[in-house]
């Protein structure tokens, strides 16, 4: 019985460690990438894009970021100003619109120099 409850608390340490340090909020290159091209972005740009944005967010951020993803009546791709900044607004995080732009960029960049 006291060996049962020892394995318990080890094995509860361990797994409130890895909470702690994050291992459960890994986010994954895959992940971000996927999320990028629901939203629109084209898998080329998305496939560039995912490597630059994974280390700096988190599954809240990403999860944010599906707010970009067009609702019933959107079109796929935001065809006006007006909606694309609708879509912005709809992220609420300006952390991770950062991220995004400043991994746009670098792509789009990266791609006209190609």
């Amino acid at each position: 019985m006291r060996k049962l409850l020892v394995l318990v608390v080890l094995i509860a340490v361990g797994v409130g460690t890895a909470y702690y340090f994050g291992a459960f909020d890994r986010v994954t290159e895959s992940r971000v990438e996927r999320a990028l091209a629901n939203a629109g972005v084209s898998p080329e740009m998305a496939e560039c894009m995912a490597p630059k944005m994974v280390d700096r967010l988190n599954l809240i951020q990403l999860r944010k970021l599906e707010g970009l993803r067009a609702e019933e009546g959107e079109y796929a791709v935001p065809i006006s100003g007006r909606e694309a900044l609708v879509r912005l607004e709809r992220v609420d995080d300006p952390e991770a619109l950062e991220v995004l732009v400043r991994a746009g960029g670098s792509c789009a960049f990266e791609t006209l120099l190609s």
